[in-house]
């Protein structure tokens, strides 16, 4: 009779689902203590452009059941667990530009954008 040890397999520690810059932590700071006062960022994935997902914002008034909530920075986000796995170790950052200002995605899960920046694929 032969006995083989194997060596216990060591885990891998995922990336943060998310995180934020320190623009997109400030502007939300100032978003959650003005305008959207009692809201929550709530961050998904949903169909749309010619890549084929966009990201998809809105502030909500709490957390619901199919939400992770998120915490960075000391500012709390929600992101739609139907969109983790193509969120998992992304950025959120704040640009202004000239002629726009936005949240933006530093995604490592993205495999392309469309030509406007509108949608992305994996």
């Amino acid at each position: 009779m032969s006995t083989t040890t194997e060596a216990p397999r060591m885990k891998r520690e995922l990336p943060p689902l998310m995180s934020l810059s320190e623009a997109a932590a400030e502007r939300l700071r100032r978003l959650y203590d003005k305008a959207e006062a009692g809201k929550l960022l709530r961050i998904g994935v949903k169909t749309k452009g010619c890549s084929g997902m966009a990201y998809d914002l809105s502030f909500v008034e709490s957390q619901g059941p199919g939400d992770e909530r998120v915490t960075d920075k000391g500012i709390t986000i929600l992101v739609d667990r139907k969109a983790t796995l193509y969120l998992l170790g992304t950025t959120m950052d704040y640009e202004v530009k000239p002629m726009s200002a936005g949240f933006v995605f530093v995604n490592p899960n993205e495999k392309g954008r469309c030509g406007c920046g509108e949608s992305f694929h994996v």
